[in-house]
């Protein structure tokens, strides 16, 4: 059984989405980062940047959101979240996964928590250059999805999912991820999966689910 830290509405959500898609078992442990359990002795000595998500497997804590949803899937070959090695479309999985994480995820912390790049007066523009990258990243998104009902291939996949959790963290910008014609179709689909629609109810999250 895997054990899982999160907290409501960040990237662990993302991990427990994908926990319920899989339909393993596993034990949640939400954190409150009001409260600064996120930056204990216990926690720092399992996940030392202090951030979710962190999952116990096989007696070891492993960190990251797009490296944790991929090494699901790879535990679960049989639930399809990934192509296999030597697939077609596995060059086009690993591109975008590592896009997502690397170049893309990076600019919502700048736009959340713009003084930890910058601080002092220089939050503001930060926080501006970060949301025209994301409204760059989101347009790439909405290019690729033109005539595509997924981000690869022709089935959902960790792509889908790790897509899906950053497009959420647009909701509250001054240009969210809906306002893009393809990526509103695309995340009005993924809106309805049970598991996502799910993890909103066991998190207490009311916004964005239903539009």
């Amino acid at each position: 059984m895997y054990t899982l830290y999160g907290s409501p509405s960040t990237a662990g959500t993302a991990i427990h989405w994908m926990l319920l898609e899989l339909g393993v078992p596993f034990e949640l442990k939400l954190l409150d980062f009001d409260k600064g359990e996120h930056k204990t002795a216990e926690y720092l000595a399992l996940n030392p940047d202090g951030v979710v998500p962190t999952v116990i497997i096989d007696g070891a804590p492993v960190t990251q959101m797009a490296g944790l949803a991929t090494l699901l899937a790879e535990r679960h070959p049989e639930a399809g979240f990934a192509p296999a090695p030597g697939s077609p479309e596995r060059a086009a999985y690993l591109s975008w996964s590592f896009w997502l994480a690397n170049s893309f995820q990076p600019h919502f912390r700048a736009w959340f928590y713009p003084h930890e790049p910058a601080g002092g007066e220089a939050g503001e523009a930060v926080q501006a250059a970060a949301r025209a990258r994301i409204e760059a990243g989101l347009a790439r998104l909405d290019a690729h999805l033109v005539g595509r009902d997924y981000m690869v291939g022709d089935r959902f996949s960790t792509v889908d999912l790790l897509a899906t959790i950053l497009c959420r963290w647009s909701r509250n910008m001054p240009k969210p991820a809906t306002e893009w014609p393809n990526l509103k179709r695309y995340l009005d689909r993924i809106r309805q999966r049970p598991a996502l629609r799910e993890v909103h109810a066991r998190e207490g999250l009311t916004d964005w689910i239903d539009g």
